[in-house]
Parts: structure tokens; C-alpha cells; sequence
């Protein structure tokens, strides 16, 4: 497999980087930094499989036309991906989180072109597949696209047993009692935590690795609260510019991550059980 990689790397310049080193590994594959004759740096993700990267960076320059700071794409095949590389320093601070919520302010203010959430194809969130098929309900994608979906594929990989789906499956018939069926669809990067935030000087230099979709935009919120990514600063600043009402705190955050949720219970078995079984719990379920 590394040699495979290796070769990969070498095929896609000409001529070859005279210097690489590996950034990370994971589930998602290998990204690396190449220097190239030029002395100029690019990113090169790898990801050979069933992982298609040219939905990647047709994503990455869907954000970008919106107006979200991402890297530019340099050339995109199936199994790699060549980006410019984005220089960090620093680490997240209150100037990044107020940077962030203007970022994702004004990301969440594009609206879906025929009002309907979901996106013209289907994308991944990490390397899971991600059913972006088109609705006009709100309540139906998210129940059905969202949370049947990920369920479904986390139960085929023998991560999620039959007693916390039966009580999902119970809340998927309640839905509309905890979310709107027709929020203003708004674009969001749909991936929102620390590793897909790079910083530089007290700001935000780009976002990477997007799941985007129109949805309702607290989505991107509930996640973002997952791990802490961004704390009081981040919804203060976002707060003034798209007004959160009490009921998201309230509940909605619960029912919104429990999709991320479930993506990591398909990802990780039996590291996430407990944090499904709370957030069920929470919700009354």
C-alpha cells in the first residue's frame, strides 16, 4: 500500500516534488506535503478505494464560490488530490471563533436555488457516504437522509445493536415534534470540528475536508458542539449576526447531533454507544 502511494505521488507531477512529508493518516486516507522543483508547496490527499476525491474537490470549490476561505484545487482524480498547501501558525483563540462565525454566518445566509435541502449529489462525511437526494421537508430528508441512513450503514458494519436503533426509529416517527419541517435551507460545510479548521495569526486560513449540503444551518451548530470546537465567542458573534432562539439549545441541538453521532458509532464501534445512548436519553427516548 505505501509503495502503491508512493507511485501515485510520483505520477501526478512533472517533474517529481523533490521533497514530501506525510501530515496524517486516518480513516479517510494519507494527505501530504510536496515541495516541487518550483519550490512551490501543494497538498496531495490519497485515498485509493471506493473514496472518489474528485467529489472532494468539486465540493471543496462549491464552498469556495460561496465565499468560504478553502484551498484551491490543483488537479483531482479519483484517488488524489492536489491542493494548494495553507500555511498555519497559532492556535484557536477568540479572534478565530469570531473569524469562524462570520465565515459560517454568511455560508448559512446562501440558500438552496430551488428550496429544497439536500444537494445535487451525493458527497461523504469523512469517508462515509452521504445521500444528498433532494427533498422539500425538512423533517423527511433529516429523518430519512440523515439519521435512517447513518443507522443503517453503522447497523451493516455491525456497530449499532438493535435496542438504541429500535428507540432511534421511535424518535424518527416524533420528529416534527422537535424540528421545523421548513427551515430557510442554508449551505453548510457539514464537517465543523478542530482537524477541519486550519488557523493562522488569530484567524481563519481555510476550511477542509466538507460534507456540504442545504439544511438547516443550527446542524452546523449542534456539531460544532460536539467536540468544543469553537466556544462562547464563536455563537456570541454568530448569535448577532443569525439570531439562535432558546429552543435550539433547549432540544434541537440533541436531535441534530445525533447524526454525527451515528457517524461515529459506524466509524468507531463501541466508542460511541454511550454518547447515543445519552443523547437519546436526553430527548426521552
Amino acid at each position: 500500500m505505501r509503495e502503491s502511494l508512493q507511485a501515485c505521488v510520483r505520477d501526478l507531477f512533472d517533474p517529481p516534488p523533490i521533497a514530501r512529508r506525510t501530515l496524517s493518516r486516518g480513516v479517510g486516507g494519507e494527505v501530504l506535503r510536496v515541495t516541487l522543483a518550483s519550490g512551490e508547496d501543494r497538498v496531495v490527499k490519497l485515498s485509493p478505494g471506493e473514496l472518489d476525491l474528485r467529489v472532494e474537490a468539486r465540493m471543496l470549490d462549491l464552498l469556495r464560490a460561496a465565499g468560504l476561505p478553502t484551498p484551491r484545487v490543483h488537479r483531482a482524480t479519483h484517488d488524489a488530490l492536489v491542493m494548494d498547501a495553507v500555511d498555519t501558525g497559532g492556535s484557536s483563540g477568540a479572534g478565530v471563533e469570531r473569524h469562524a462565525a462570520e465565515l459560517l454566518a454568511a455560508l448559512h445566509d446562501h440558500t438552496s436555488p430551488d428550496g429544497t435541502y439536500g444537494l445535487h449529489e451525493a458527497n461523504t462525511i469523512g469517508p462515509l457516504p452521504q445521500d444528498n437526494t433532494p427533498g422539500r421537508g425538512w423533517v423527511e430528508f433529516y429523518g430519512t437522509r440523515r439519521l435512517r441512513t447513518m443507522a443503517d450503514l453503522a447497523a451493516r458494519r455491525g456497530s449499532l445493536l438493535s435496542s438504541p436503533r429500535a428507540r432511534l426509529e421511535r424518535l424518527v416517527g416524533r420528529l416534527g415534534e422537535f424540528i421545523p419541517d421548513t427551515p430557510r435551507p442554508g449551505l453548510v460545510h457539514g464537517d465543523v470540528w478542530g482537524g477541519n479548521v486550519l488557523c493562522r495569526a488569530g484567524r481563519v486560513a481555510a476550511f477542509i475536508d466538507p460534507a456540504p449540503y442545504y439544511a438547516d444551518p443550527e446542524v452546523e451548530l449542534a456539531f460544532i458542539t460536539m467536540f468544543g470546537t469553537f466556544g462562547q465567542e464563536f455563537f456570541r458573534e454568530y448569535g448577532a449576526r443569525r439570531p439562535i432562539d432558546a429552543g435550539f439549545w433547549d432540544s434541537r441541538r440533541d436531535v441534530y447531533l445525533l447524526y454525527p453521532v451515528l457517524v461515529h458509532v459506524a466509524l468507531f464501534p463501541g466508542r460511541y454507544d454511550a454518547h447515543l445512548d445519552e443523547t437519546l436519553t436526553r430527548l426521552g427516548f
